[in-house]
């Protein structure tokens, strides 16, 4: 029986390399090229001869250096291609105009729950939240009694209660970038438009006051938003009786909120990858890219984060910034990101991870290249500082690590109430509060993990075009935010993915 041939994609006419979609045996001849050796499956081959020090290209753009003399039909990877400086043209907002996709047949509306202050949500939890790590058993103790006790039975339109716990609000300074960050993140979950309610519990004598974030936000007492102490309360026992009173208190409140028609434009949608590999800059991501342009052009919101992870990449955004000041407001936070890591012993290719590797990527350049493609192509209309809130619609960046559950966190705290997850080794993630879809790279590994993979975007492999992929990744966008459960829900994944950025010294 004949072998059939294995499939290569060449994505730039300049590049001197193809991705090889298939595993190429030694001897095998791609492109009438002879392959000096095994190519494992979503790596990279020279398509000629490159010299030491010559750049290496995919995507039409330097993804690393050759560290020696590469042969025509090597493979290509970190045994002999590496990081190298290299200047950046940013040409700010000189290619921000776009082609809008069409909306023909898409859904214009979703069944979500509008809230007092016009926000939309696509879930309705009651949200426990905690100032300091010191309250964070008694948040979880409350919201399990919640939740298993048979008190939201009641209760039809409520999702459920979550515990938001965290390590810090203790031993840092009580001001500065640290603790605004901490400030924005915990007010970003409990203003999300997810929440319906929310209870915050303290120890009392930490250094992120309670009564401190109610002054700088201007809060009160409410029917939506408590507050307690478990010094004040008298203890572990009588907190968690207290609370799950409270709570008692809110449900009919929250319940009262029922899913009724909203325009799609109220959807903010996290844009993430994770576990990325070799395909993900081929197919998943470029998908999901041109499911944020239909949003974008839905009027809807898109956040692009991971800052570590479009480094390399920032030029291709830089070009599409609204205006220069966005432009370089871009530049800063790569600035920013450089002196970090120098400052930490670092450098900003400690990025990709071992897997990421294994799956084909070699510099965290051609990581990043694959990486903005979930943002599409729309023009970038605002850069945001982590968890601050998201004002402008459109297609914007929130300053994250590429941790992929802190910066979930931030974009969750600056206002998302959906994130799309793309990954190519098979993340396990999803959050508590705002449903995530989970998009395979590869039809391989969606079908080896089909229970926690919503949609195979290895289908794009095999020849289906990039726009049917995104109009079925909106399609179930808007069909998640109605109510159906996402494959992490069903799974019940959430509780442990609340990472809030810490910045500054543990005192």
């Amino acid at each position: 029986m004949a072998t059939s041939a294995p499939r290569t994609v060449r994505l730039h006419s300049e590049d001197n390399v193809i991705v090889c979609l298939d595993q190429v045996a030694a001897g095998f001849s791609v492109e009438g090229i002879s392959v000096a050796g095994r190519i494992p499956r979503g790596h990279k081959l020279a398509t000629r001869p490159i010299a030491k020090g010559e750049p290496v290209r995919k995507f039409g753009q330097i993804i690393g250096f050759a560290s020696q003399d590469v042969a025509q039909g090597a493979h290509v990877h970190e045994h002999n291609c590496g990081m190298g400086t290299f200047e950046r043209d940013y040409a700010f907002a000189e290619d921000n105009g776009w082609t809008p996709p069409s909306l023909e047949g898409l859904p214009t509306t979703f069944q979500g729950f509008r809230r007092r202050n016009g926000k939309a949500g696509t879930r309705n939890y009651i949200a426990v939240l905690t100032s300091v790590n010191c309250s964070a058993t008694v948040a979880r103790l409350v919201a399990r009694a919640a939740n298993e006790s048979g008190l939201l039975d009641a209760y039809p339109n409520v999702d459920g209660v979550v515990a938001f716990t965290h390590g810090t609000g203790c031993g840092m300074a009580a001001s500065g970038e640290g603790y605004e960050l901490l400030q924005r993140t915990l007010w970003g979950h409990a203003g999300n438009p997810n929440v319906g309610g929310a209870l915050m519990i303290g120890l009392g004598c930490e250094v992120f006051q309670i009564p401190r974030l109610m002054e700088t936000y201007g809060l009160k007492d409410s029917e939506s938003f408590r507050q307690m102490t478990i010094q004040a309360a008298g203890g572990t026992r009588k907190t968690i009786e207290r609370a799950l009173a409270v709570i008692g208190e809110m449900l009919p409140m929250v319940n009262a909120a029922a899913r009724e028609p909203i325009p799609v434009s109220e959807l903010s949608v996290g844009l993430q990858c994770g576990g990325s590999d070799g395909y993900s800059g081929i197919s998943a991501n470029p998908a999901l890219g041109f499911a944020a342009d239909l949003l974008v052009q839905a009027d809807g919101t898109a956040i692009l984060s991971e800052t570590p992870e479009i480094y390399g990449a920032e030029h291709l955004l830089t070009r599409r910034a609204a205006d220069r000041a966005v432009g370089e407001d871009l530049v800063k936070l790569i600035r920013w990101w450089e002196d970090y890591t120098s400052k930490l012993g670092g450098d900003m290719n400690n990025n990709p991870s071992p897997g990421n590797k294994l799956g084909g990527l070699t510099t965290i350049l051609e990581k990043s290249l694959g990486a903005a493609a979930k943002g599409g192509t729309s023009p970038l209309t605002g850069v945001y500082r982590y968890g601050e809130p998201i004002t402008r619609k459109g297609f914007v960046f929130m300053d994250s690590p590429g941790y992929d559950p802190c910066s979930v966190t931030g974009q969750v705290a600056s206002g998302a109430n959906l994130i799309a997850f793309t990954t190519g080794r098979g993340s396990a993630f999803g959050y508590r509060l705002v449903p995530s879809i989970k998009l395979a790279t590869n039809s391989e590994m969606y079908r080896n993990m089909t229970e926690d993979m919503d949609i195979d975007c290895g289908e794009v492999l095999d020849g289906l075009p990039l726009e049917a992929k995104g109009r079925e990744i909106f399609k179930m966008l808007v069909d998640v935010a109605s109510g159906s459960r996402s494959k992490s829900e069903q799974l019940g994944y959430g509780d442990h993915e609340f990472v809030p950025w810490q910045i500054g010294a543990v005192m």
